[in-house]
């Protein structure tokens, strides 16, 4: 089984159609965890009617005393999923309905812990740009230090082979790129599926969408999280500028 890990905080734009692209799933095997990280715009009461109209046992609905941020969020659901593979998903973004039996056909020939997907950038309402990112076919620790193309709505973990301890998401800023990190440090290599089965909304004021908060962020996980002196940090960031400006020309 698939434990699906949505955050959710202010989301009642988007989540339902995300949810949408999830219940569309060529793969049903799955379990959908919606971590609902204290709203304040009603989020987790539509949640609760929209979920009870569904009557599917499959959706989960964890509400958080208070908000903790999206790291929080995500180890939230970890901590409650039940399947054996992990896949996260952001409120607003959207997956093909072949992703997951795509990605799982892909991880099980690769005998793989880690995988990730192509993706395409989309508008606020949720159409593709026709700007697709594609991946390599792996990465390993230096390589992903100076390539960040590993994108969290597009990403699945066998918990077989990769412990659940391993996938707790640091608390820092860009805590996502920090997991992929600290993940191929200790030995594995994440593999890419080179398909477009994530779409993902560019919203106009979200953290990703300002470039010199991405640009303080990675800096911030280069000399402060994996502790890399000036000049390694400096290298890396020039190879992660030049792709970052070119996923997105």
């Amino acid at each position: 089984m698939v434990s699906v890990i949505i955050p959710v905080y202010n989301a009642r734009k988007y989540i339902r159609e995300t949810m949408e692209t999830v219940l569309a799933q060529t793969y049903g095997d799955w379990e959908l965890l919606l971590v609902e990280d204290h709203s304040t715009d009603g989020t987790g009461e539509y949640l609760e009617e929209y979920i009870e109209t569904l009557s599917d046992e499959r959706i989960r609905l964890i509400r958080l005393p208070a908000n903790g941020g999206a790291a929080n969020a995500r180890n939230q659901g970890l901590a409650q999923a039940k399947g054996r593979y992990i896949a996260y998903l952001d409120s607003d973004d959207l997956w093909e309905k072949n992703k997951l039996e795509e990605e799982l056909h892909f991880m099980h020939a690769k005998q793989a812990a880690f995988v990730f997907t192509g993706y395409e950038f989309a508008d606020e309402s949720g159409k593709g740009l026709g700007k697709i990112v594609r991946v390599p076919a792996s990465l390993k620790y230096k390589q992903a230090l100076k390539n960040t193309t590993i994108f969290t709505s597009t990403v699945l973990f066998d918990t077989e082979l990769i412990p659940k301890e391993l996938l707790q998401m640091p608390n820092v800023k860009s805590e996502d790129t920090a997991l992929w990190w600290k993940i191929l440090k200790n030995g594995y290599t994440a593999y890419g599926l080179d398909q477009n089965l994530v779409r993902y909304r560019r919203v106009g004021k979200t953290l990703s969408s300002n470039k010199f908060k991405a640009i303080r962020r990675i800096w911030n996980l280069y000399r402060n999280v994996e502790g890399l002196g000036v000049f390694t940090s400096a290298w890396n960031f020039c190879f992660w500028a030049v792709r970052a400006v070119l996923r997105r020309v």
